[in-house]
């Protein structure tokens, strides 16, 4: 009986770190090849780095949360989510700030900052009655197309955008074929898929070994390791002297995984009831952690919009202090 306990335990953290490190990985393959294969039927480099490459980092937690649906497990669907929301602003955003302090631009405590926190308020105001029906997956998916296609045209609008020069110029220094692109594709949507079901599954048998719920094991170690990409993009654009785009980045991430991943998720579950403790304790976590952003981007007596080294500290201290909670506070099986 031991043996098969010990056998249990090693097949549930080969599918955890296994289905992480194989999610992020067949996640970056997928991209790459999307955004070559965009590029040869000529769609312009600012759409590429904005739709396939902006969107493209949510991907894992896009799979895990529509799997989770599909599969009967709401809680680890929201808890994913959510809890990529919590991690980006707080591990990933502190993480990129203690690095290089993070430029807030004044269009992003404008327009950007607003629309996620109204988003987020109407999230709260759905799962107020305790469920998420299908017609609300339904009209956050809408929302979400809304907003995708008002940043395209913005974009386009635009003209010369950094970002478009900067996917151009990314594209032109790793040249790819089309033939090659379209088998990266093909390669990567099967392995995200089998690294998605391998994550869920994994998921899902840990929090019954820990006699936790699905919801904390989606908040803790899935949102953490589907938060991966983003984390990489944050330090990569730190390490190139971009320390704004780790913000943007952030802003977009938890804008798709508000919308996006949780509409999909509903929608594929076909409505879900919500987790007790998500709306009093996980969300309000959400809430207070956007509206910081607000709070660290205004000048105040900096000389100019940013979150220093000493703000990213005080996120991921924030982070570290909420995971703490979670886990002390861990009550209940998996229930869904």
């Amino acid at each position: 009986m031991a043996t098969e306990g010990y056998l249990a335990i090693v097949q549930v953290v080969f599918a955890l770190v296994g289905g992480i490190a194989l999610l992020v990985w067949s996640a970056t393959r997928l991209i790459e090849g999307a955004a070559a294969a965009a590029w040869h039927l000529r769609v312009p480099a600012l759409l590429v780095g904005m739709v396939i490459i902006g969107f493209g980092t949510s991907l894992p937690e896009f799979a895990v949360s529509l799997l989770s649906g599909l599969q009967g497990a709401p809680s680890l669907a929201l808890g994913n989510a959510y809890g990529s929301n919590i991690a980006n602003i707080g591990l990933v955003l502190g993480m990129s700030a203690l690095v290089r302090p993070v430029l807030v631009h004044s269009r992003v405590l404008r327009v950007e900052l607003p629309i996620l926190c109204m988003v987020t308020a109407v999230s709260v105001a759905l799962m107020w009655d305790g469920k998420l029906s299908v017609l609300d997956g339904a009209s956050l998916l809408v929302v979400f197309g809304i907003l995708a296609a008002w940043s395209v045209i913005q974009g386009r609008q635009d003209g010369d955008d950094a970002l478009g020069a900067e996917m151009q110029q990314e594209l032109n220094a790793h040249p790819m074929t089309l033939q090659r692109a379209l088998i990266w594709v093909a390669v990567g949507l099967v392995l995200l898929l089998v690294s998605s079901r391998a994550l869920v599954w994994g998921a899902v048998e840990a929090a019954t070994l820990l006699g936790v719920s699905d919801l904390l094991i989606g908040l803790t170690v899935v949102a953490v390791g589907t938060s991966l990409p983003e984390l990489a993009a944050a330090l990569a654009a730190v390490r190139k002297d971009e320390p704004d785009l780790a913000l943007g980045n952030v802003l977009g991430s938890n804008l798709f995984n508000t919308l996006g991943v949780v509409g999909a998720a509903v929608v594929a579950g076909r409505g879900m009831d919500v987790p007790p403790d998500l709306l009093p304790r996980d969300m309000v976590a959400v809430g207070i952690l956007t509206v910081s952003l607000y709070v660290l981007g205004y000048r105040f007596r900096k000389p100019r919009g940013r979150i220093n080294r000493h703000e990213g500290a005080a996120l991921l201290l924030v982070y570290m202090a909420y995971t703490a909670v979670l886990i002390v506070t861990a009550r209940g099986g998996p229930a869904n």
